[in-house]
């Protein structure tokens, strides 16, 4: 139970004090109107004695009464209706709520924190009006009246004569048949003659006269004067009187029951109309069949009184109580009164009233004892004479339903119960213990179970409050007369003062789970009231336990509002509900959660407190609800019927958030411009961005680097502070730091996820975006006044609405909502503002989704919508750099709702025309671009990155350089071509060309294409059509390339720079054809010329493809050479073939001689050997562009190892010099452009495709390809360990490298003839030519001795001689050959081998470090012939 301001023994006293009538004539109760009081009322405050009071037992022993009061009250002749009772009680607890601002009390158990109010005041004023407002009975006396007060006033004529009709009055009600009403003690009441004088307007001497007289007749022990209504009425009205009076008047007693009508309450009948007002009769169905088969539904049987006139009811207490408090009471008495009244009661209790109980004690106490002498034990002896035996005792049930026993007044039982009462009101509990006990016994014996149900009651506490506790307290005694009086005297009233009794006597000892037990136990259907207040108070039992049952203490709070419920009082029903709603939230009781929130709606709704409403439904909905979809239906009905209720109280409000649908707010996307237009016939629009596309960050970053890329370019090589990279869709991947930047007049559209957690669709109409917006012009730097969304801004942002938007159950889908800035500023998305509704019928029936059939078309809505707006509130990332960041939490902004409005800029549109999807590896195709200015203003610096620049061309900068239109050359070709002379076939076609006409070699990025505008600049409106020649990448597959145009506005802007468009290319490549070059040093050490340098290549030509493509067959029609220093100069097939075809998975060899050049080394040299009928000018557009773009992506792929292995030349310079020269011997610059046509049968039609391959040649002897081979990984080896050198090794030049330093050849006749018989010895002439291969002087040595070593040379070549010099030692300048005359002798016939001198070289700066033979690559036979 709850605590109580009162301790047990204070209320007990209280509840049971000596009652004394008062019967006033009419000029008395005239009087004291004049304070607005009756007599009864004007004494009430001063009832309670101060002092202690003292009187003797019947064995004459002092007994000391502390803390008395008495109970004065006016004579009511007729018994108060139970239909009265129960209204008042009904009041006195609607009447009597929490204090406002009280501070609760909170209570920790477990997990626990709860929140408990830890009084009930309604509880203990329901107790006291309930225990006052008892009626009298005959089984017990300590409702009847011990005394009576006659009050006359002074200024009747003859107030003697007054008091004796008063008194034969008073003789007339207690002794008349005809009165049964009030009950009265003992036959000779106490009878206690007050006369009462004003002050203010009697005379004090007839006063004083009437009094002395009335002490001659009735003696000084039996009379008082009381004066009053000593305050004149002109005196100051600012004086300060105390009113002790209002506390107790607005506790409606029974003893002014007069004002009440005989008002019948059937409690457990009562309706529960809990929406009453202006609600539809289909809400009402959809509110009274929520919980159809939950143990706690909400009745609706019809009764005699509704909540209306409870409403009413307490409306009207609480009326009366505003009056009552507004009237003054006691306005005619001083304080001075105060003390006379509380000195008469003292005077009255000291002189009347406890004399006469004590006197009375001792004659029920000897009529007791002479008495029971005689006729009790004639009685007990007869009975023990005729039965024989102990008369055995019986259990309450085995006893007959005596109740209706009537022993006459006069009977000794009553007389015991009588004095054991009288003992008991004046507190001595011993003596009333003893005769309880002894009349209990007596009861029992007779089986009158009501009078013994009454002794055990009293028995149980008298024994309690004996004073130092002799017994401990029987509460078997109180649980025997509870059942008593419930089950076998039906009488539930005294049953309830039994409950409550011994309910606060089991608290005081801290028996809670007792106590409990007894409170719940009295719970029945006859009375709600009193139900909910017994639940509550066993509630609060659970939870002051040693160890609290918070869940037990939660389930009867449900129980008590559910009960306070019924029986009218929607306050301590909701206050009941809102308490145990602690317990359930949040520990995933969701059914009860909803059971609880949706009654808690209900009762404020009925209550008025419509945001409370309006929150407890809002709780239903969005938590995540296991209901089925009907109860979810109806829940959302409810809560929008509450929720528009509440909205019509303050319409000029701001708008309300709304709970439903959940927005995923971090899921919101902003794209900035306009949508993407679609494909037209051969036009296809650039891919750019679109809403549709997933984010990938790896792109994403591709993307800006690409941005970077050619801001830098712009910027020659610096990126501005101010750079922010382009970012046309923001989302939770995105950076979001900066302030984004949107164009004037472009779209800006917000994606916002919203999810439907219900089982039935949500209708969303009018759904627009919510903005503020500051309008700025960045150019006058003049800042304008905040505009929030209003009707009349539509002329500085548009917006867009979306008129339905239909949610299905437990969808998430995404709404596309834009906005259209018109001015220049800086707007902030707030959110989103719509009408929240449900859809009609929206309840799936066997098991049929009810959103089928509402996907399209227009939602029938069932009336009921709501407006309210949903806040975008979107959290940044989480900071993670400095040490403060990583050791707090700490967020970062994110602005992607916070867009800057700038000024108008170009908008670019580009479309590709004959753009192909499917290409051969290298194969060339033209395709047109449209370049398109859509917007007003014009556009400049346009051009396009990326990474893959080899893969298109826009053509040289000069238009010499670029072909016309294609059908200037046969069967269409890309190429620009000219017809040859069928006598150049095989021989080499000279052309040269600058890297710089083709965008190579200038200094720039090579990714960076100027894209060639005429005028370079595209006009407002405006088109241009380019061509575009593409060349399929080597690598077969899917391929995505990535194009980034950029451009700028004329006019600059300070907050956007440029502007970028998007495309991506997907292009799929299949396998065409793989070359291998080798290129090696002639032996031939002259050409044609004279010169001593020449080269053969050797180039292999595969056909890779396969038949699914269905390309026929390859035709090699062109090789090509592109060298600074070389170019082929014939071709030397031994085949006849003009034309070379190639069949699938064939293969061809092709040989050329290629010679050094002549021309400077800024121009490329271009040699054409053509096969075919044509000359396709390799100098020119697109063969040129593609070569030199695969030249730079080959010279930056070779840069870039080279810089990774630039760390470990940490050598002397000298030695890399050294280094250099050797291995620049082996290294050639050469570069072969394979052109080729395919013939391609596809829809029964013959196609004629085109393409080249490139092979860059860079190292004498070494095999090169078209396309670099894939590396195998290495299977798994053993881990190895290492230590890394401190001093990085020089690199060595290899032997191969070596032996090119010196190209060595001998000049001799293939065969000699010599008479050996005229000469033995035959002499040879041999010419050793040297040639030096490097830029650097070098110093050779020649060794002749040199001799064969293996004895398998010797016999098949022989041996021979050197005569002469065997040893040489020259010194040779850069590119320089020498020719030295050698001699070799020879003594017989055969085939000798002269290839033996050995040749050594070094620099001649250097030791011999260097220094290593050359080798020759074939032996030189010489065949000696005898004549």
């Amino acid at each position: 139970m709850a605590q109580c301001v009162q301790s047990v023994q204070e209320f007990i006293q209280d509840s049971f004090v000596p009652l004394v009538a008062a019967l006033c004539s009419e000029e008395a109760e005239r009087l004291t109107r004049r304070n607005n009081l009756s007599f009864s009322e004007l004494v009430r405050p001063f009832c309670r004695l101060t002092s202690e009071v003292h009187m003797r037992d019947p064995n004459n022993q002092l007994h000391i009464i502390k803390n008395l009061k008495i109970a004065v009250n006016n004579i009511i002749t007729h018994p108060p209706q139970p239909g009265a009772i129960r209204k008042l009680l009904h009041d006195v607890v609607s009447v009597s709520q929490p204090a406002e601002g009280l501070v609760a009390n909170v209570i920790t158990a477990g997990d626990y924190d709860l929140n408990i109010s830890a009084t009930t005041p309604w509880f203990e004023s329901y107790r006291e009006c309930f225990l006052q407002s008892m009626p009298a009975s005959d089984h017990e006396f300590l409702n009847h009246y011990v005394a009576c007060m006659l009050v006359v006033s002074s200024s009747e004529p003859d107030p003697v004569e007054q008091f004796l009709k008063l008194s034969q009055e008073q003789h007339r009600i207690q002794h008349s048949s005809e009165y049964s009403y009030p009950k009265w003690f003992i036959p000779n009441t106490l009878k206690y003659y007050v006369l009462l004088h004003d002050v203010s307007t009697g005379e004090e001497q007839r006063a004083d006269s009437i009094y002395e007289e009335m002490k001659q007749r009735y003696g000084t022990q039996g009379c008082y004067l009381l004066k009053i209504n000593s305050r004149v009425s002109n005196r100051g009205a600012d004086e300060q009187i105390p009113d002790p009076w209002s506390q107790y008047l607005q506790k409606n007693t029974i003893q002014n029951q007069d004002s009440y009508e005989d008002y019948t309450v059937v409690s457990n009948k009562s309706t529960d109309h809990l929406i009453s007002d202006g609600i539809d009769s289909e809400i009402k169905d959809g509110l009274s069949n929520n919980f159809k088969t939950h143990p706690l539904q909400l009745d609706h049987p019809s009764g005699s009184l509704d909540s209306t006139d409870y409403m009413k009811a307490s409306t009207s207490l609480q009326d009366s109580k505003k009056s009552n408090s507004g009237t003054p009471h006691g306005a005619c008495l001083t304080l001075t009164d105060h003390d006379r009244i509380r000195q008469f009661i003292q005077e009255f209790t000291f002189r009347g009233l406890l004399p006469h109980i004590e006197k009375t004690i001792r004659q029920l106490n000897d009529q007791l004892i002479s008495r029971k002498g005689l006729s009790r034990s004639l009685f007990t002896a007869t009975k023990k004479w005729f039965s024989g035996s102990k008369v055995p005792e019986k259990s309450i049930n085995e006893l007959k339903n005596t109740s209706g026993l009537l022993y006459p007044p006069e009977a000794p039982e009553l007389q015991i119960r009588k004095m054991a009462d009288l003992c008991f009101l004046v507190q001595h509990y011993e003596l009333a213990y003893s005769c309880y006990h002894t009349a209990k016994k007596d009861f029992l014996n007779d089986q009158a179970m009501l009078y013994a149900a009454g002794a055990l009651e009293m028995a149980a506490v008298s024994a309690f409050l004996q004073p130092g506790a002799p017994r401990p307290y029987p509460a078997h005694y109180m649980e025997t007369a509870i059942q008593t009086y419930r089950d076998i005297c039906k009488n539930m009233v005294l049953a309830e003062r039994c409950v409550l009794l011994s309910a606060e006597i089991l608290k005081s000892q801290s028996k809670y789970s007792e106590a409990a037990a007894l409170l719940i136990r009295l719970t029945s259907e006859d009375s709600d009231l009193r139900s909910a207040l017994l639940l509550e108070q066993a509630a609060h039992c659970f939870i002051n336990m040693k160890s609290p049952m918070v869940r037990k203490f939660a389930f009867h709070m449900i129980l008590a509002g559910h009960r306070f419920s019924k029986a009218g009082q929607k306050r301590h029903a909701l206050r009941c509900y809102c308490q145990a709603m602690q317990v359930y939230k949040g520990k995933g009781w969701s059914l009860a959660e909803d059971h609880i929130n949706f009654t808690i709606g209900r009762q404020s709704f009925t209550l008025r407190q419509l945001d409370n409403a309006v929150s407890a439904f809002r709780h239903i909905l969005i938590n995540d609800s296991k209901q089925p979809p009907a109860q979810q239906g109806a829940f959302l009905r409810e809560y929008l019927y509450v929720y528009k209720n509440a909205a019509q109280l303050s319409p000029d409000g701001p708008l309300p958030q709304l709970p439903l649908p959940y927005i995923n707010s971090s899921a919101t996307r902003v794209f900035f411009g306009h949508d993407r237009r679609p494909a037209e016939g051969e036009k296809q629009a650039a891919t750019h961005v679109s809403l549709d596309q997933e984010y990938d960050s790896e792109s994403s970053q591709q993307w800006k680097e690409l941005e970077e890329q050619v801001v830098s370019v712009i910027n020659k090589g610096t990126i501005p502070s101010n750079f922010q990279p382009t970012q046309f869709c923001l989302n939770r991947y995105s950076d979001n730091s900066k302030f984004p930047l949107a164009v004037i007049e472009e779209p800006i559209t917000v994606e916002v996820s919203f999810r439907n957690p219900l089982k039935v669709p949500l209708l969303l109409t009018d759904l627009s975006l919510l903005w503020k917006f500051q309008p700025k012009d960045f150019s006058a730097k003049h800042d304008g006044e905040t505009k929030e969304q209003g009707t009349c801004d539509e002329d500085m942002v548009g917006t867009e609405a979306i008129a339905e938007f239909l949610i299905n159950s437990e969808e998430t889908k995404v709404a596309r909502l834009k906005l259209f800035p018109h001015q220049t500023g800086e707007l902030h998305i707030l959110g989103v503002v719509y009408n929240l509704g449900s859809v009609q019928g929206a309840v799936s029936l066997d098991g049929i989704d009810p959103s089928v059939g509402l996907q399209t078309g227009k939602f029938v809505s069932n009336g009921l919508s709501v407006r309210g707006r949903q806040d975008l509130e979107i959290q940044g990332p989480r900071l993670n750099n400095t040490k403060e960041e990583k050791t707090s939490i700490k967020y970062g902004p994110d602005r992607r709702l916070d867009p800057i409005i700038t000024e108008e800029m170009p908008l670019l549109e580009v479309f590709f025309i004959n753009f192909p999807t499917g290409l051969l590896c290298g194969e060339i195709r033209k395709a047109y671009v449209e370049f398109v200015n859509v917007s007003k203003c014009p556009l400049t610096a346009l051009k396009v990155v990326s990474k893959h620049p080899e893969f298109f061309t826009f053509g040289g900068n000069t238009a010499v350089l670029t072909p016309l239109s294609p059908s200037a050359s046969e069967n269409c070709s890309a190429y620009k071509t000219v017809v040859t002379d069928p006598t150049s076939v095989r021989t080499a076609l000279l052309s040269s060309a600058s890297s710089a006409d083709f965008g190579v070699g200038t200094g720039g990025s090579p990714e960076v294409i100027q894209v060639p505008l005429p005028d370079a600049v595209l006009l407002p409106g405006a088109s241009v059509q380019l061509p575009m020649w593409l060349r399929g990448p080597d690598e077969e597959g899917v391929h995505e390339i990535n194009f980034l145009f950029y451009y700028e506005s004329v006019k600059k802007h300070s907050k956007m720079c440029h502007r970028v468009l998007r495309h991506t290319a997907v292009i799929c490549t299949s396998r065409s054809l793989h070359i291998r070059a080798t290129v090696c040093r002639s032996n031939a050490l002259g050409d044609e010329e004279g010169r001593g340098d020449n080269m053969l290549l050797f180039v292999d030509v595969e056909n890779i493809n396969t038949s699914e493509t269905g390309v026929k067959e390859f035709h090699i029609v062109q090789v090509s050479s592109n060298s600074k220093h070389w170019k082929l100069q014939k071709s030397v097939n031994i085949s006849g073939d003009k034309d070379t075809k190639l069949a699938s998975r064939e293969k061809a060899k092709l040989c050329f001689k290629a010679v050094r050049c002549k021309n400077s080394a800024e121009n490329y040299t271009f040699a054409d050997i053509v096969f075919g009928n044509e000359q396709i000018i390799s100098s020119a557009s697109p063969c040129a562009d593609f070569f030199f773009q695969s030249l730079s992506s080959e010279f930056k792929r070779t840069h870039v190892q080279s810089h990774t292995h630039a760390s470990q030349r940490a050598v002397k310079q000298s030695f890399d010099e050294t280094v250099r020269l050797i291995q620049r011997c082996s290294e050639v610059d050469l570069n072969i452009v394979v052109l080729w046509k395919a013939y391609v049968v596809e829809d029964n039609k013959q196609l004629i495709l085109e393409g080249q391959h490139h092979v860059a040649l860079n190292t004498v002897g070494k095999e090169a390809f078209s396309f670099p081979q894939k590396q195998e990984l290495p299977e798994t080896v053993l881990l190895k360990f290492s230590r890394p050198e401190n001093t990085p090794v020089p690199p060595r030049p290899t032997p191969e490298q070596l032996s090119n330093l010196i190209k060595t050849s001998l000049h001799y006749p293939e065969s000699f003839n010599h008479s050996f018989h005229q000469k033995s010895l035959c002499l040879v002439p041999v010419t050793l030519l040297l040639s030096n291969c490097s830029q650097a002087v070098v110093d050779v040595m020649i060794d002749l001795r040199h001799k064969p070593t293996s004895s398998e040379a010797l016999e098949i070549h022989g041996s021979f001689t050197w005569l002469g010099q065997t040893q040489y030692k020259l010194q040779l300048k850069g590119q320089e050959v020498y020719s030295l005359q050698l001699k070799a002798c020879f003594v017989h016939t055969g085939v000798y081998n002269l290839g033996t001198p050995r040749v050594f070289a070094k620099l001649v700066d250097q030791v011999t470090l260097f220094e290593t033979s050359q080798q020759n690559s074939m032996p030189a036979l010489i065949i000696i012939n005898n004549i």
